[in-house]
């Protein structure tokens, strides 16, 4: 339910953004992420075999996504957010005691499964308190600001991770991963969680502005409330369309199936989603590759990263001023998003990582985006299984994007690959512009000013 409170409780909105900002700091804090890559190769995989584990993880997310979703909208999302560090723990854990292929995939396998747990529970459950506290209008700026807290845990992890790689070993990085996920489940248990009554009736769509492109069905266009982009939301008598009562797990998973299949303007802010967040999503992983072909020593690729941290921290903060974006304005987003992705890779040199950098960052902002306009069309109590479908449309699309990177990698390289895969960018931009714009109902300025201060 969407409450247009006059004064936001700052005081709450303070804890509910410190405990989020903290947990995804801490989720990220994992000293492996930049040197897992590399760790891979020194136990003697193949970039095959990597893109091989990289299948699994995005598989075990597709298995997981949505169960878990819809998990979330009836059990506790808060409890979902404390046991996903702990599955993902476990596979640190095994990585850095049994270091070969099996466990490798048998680590990527409970990755995937915490990966699982957060996806669409956390969105779904910052969405709705904020929501609670008539401060829904935030969204976009503090799921920004989360990334970029994430973003940071990573750079944390970068600059630590040489010097106690090069003290203890892989052992040690393990071990300091381990530790941070076991932090995380301790800040997560502090998230307040307040779930709507069964009975509560489901309001018309919040009147945000969210000026983000769509894509399929409903073509972007320039700042509109989105409620003026979501016909039909209502049945014919004037109820809401998803008003979905207390649902168990099974009917929750087919409501929120439904919402998707029936309704375009949620269906593609799903596909949008999936489409940005994907490409980008896989190439970081292969980023530490391309920086060991540029001719640095393994010592140095962290640092090297730290530049696409930073670009990926920027694009975090410009979420704000992301949202003013018009239809143009975000397809030359997107260009600059596969502008820089190809360039950066194709020099073969250091100096490119600043490039892309440059691209992360747009991408990173773009997928924000994204996530607040899916948000903002969502009704109803199947929030985190929306959010969840929106998830494992990425992973299909992941691992798509691996098993063509892995192929062109073999035959010519990772530069060329790295600036292929980041092809379809270019594409969707040309696309957004190429569209015809449906007809924009001015916003109300009235409702954008009733979500409080922002």
């Amino acid at each position: 339910m969407i409450h247009l409170a006059s004064r936001v409780p700052d005081p709450a909105v303070r804890r509910l953004t410190a405990t989020l900002y903290g947990y995804a700091f801490l989720s990220d804090l994992v000293l492996l992420y930049p040197l897992y890559v590399v760790f891979f190769a020194d136990t003697g995989l193949s970039v095959g075999q990597i893109s091989s584990l990289f299948v699994i993880w995005s598989a075990a997310g597709i298995l997981f996504e949505v169960p878990s979703g819809a998990w979330a909208d009836v059990v506790s999302r808060r409890l979902l957010l404390c046991l996903a560090p702990l599955v993902t723990a476990a596979g640190f854990a095994l990585w850095v005691l049994l270091p070969s292929y099996p466990a490798f995939a048998i680590g990527f396998l409970l990755w995937g499964a915490g990966g699982a747990l957060v996806s669409g529970a956390l969105e779904a459950l910052v969405w709705t308190e904020l929501d609670r506290l008539g401060a829904v209008g935030r969204y976009a700026r503090v799921l920004g600001r989360a990334r970029t807290a994430g973003v940071l845990g990573v750079v944390v992890s970068g600059v630590l991770a040489g010097p106690v790689l090069a003290v203890g070993g892989y052992p040690a990085v393990g071990a300091a991963s381990v530790l941070a996920c076991l932090l995380a489940t301790i800040v997560a248990a502090r998230f307040p969680e307040h779930r709507p009554p069964a009975d509560a009736p489901v309001d018309a769509p919040v009147q945000a502005v969210v000026p983000v492109p769509a894509s399929g069905h409903d073509p972007a266009a320039a700042v509109r409330p989105v409620a003026a982009a979501m016909p039909g939301d209502r049945e014919p008598d004037g109820s809401p369309a998803d008003d979905e009562g207390d649902l168990g797990w099974w009917d929750t998973l087919r409501a929120g199936v439904t919402q998707v299949r029936t309704r375009p303007p949620v269906r593609s802010a799903v596909l949008l989603v999936a489409v940005v967040a994907a490409d980008w999503g896989a190439l970081d992983e292969y980023s530490p590759l391309l920086a060991l072909d540029t001719g640095v020593r393994a010592e140095v690729v962290p640092l090297l990263l730290l530049l696409l941290w930073a670009g990926v921290t920027v694009g975090g903060l410009l979420a704000g001023v992301g949202e003013r974006l018009g239809r143009r304005g975000y397809a030359a987003l997107l260009g600059l998003v596969g502008v820089g992705l190809a360039g950066g890779a194709l020099t073969g040199r250091p100096a490119g990582f600043v490039l892309l950098a440059l691209g992360f960052g747009a991408a990173q902002l773009a997928t924000v985006l994204a996530d607040a306009r899916l948000q903002a069309r969502i009704t109803g109590n199947s929030r985190a299984t929306v959010t969840s479908l929106a998830g494992m449309a990425t992973d299909l699309l992941i691992i798509g994007t691996y098993a063509g990177y892995g192929l062109l990698a073999t035959v010519v390289g990772n530069a060329v690959a790295f600036a292929v895969t980041a092809g379809p960018y270019l594409v969707l931009g040309l696309v957004l512009l190429t569209r015809r714009r449906p007809t924009v109902v001015p916003a109300s300025s009235t409702a954008a000013a009733a979500h409080g201060p922002r």
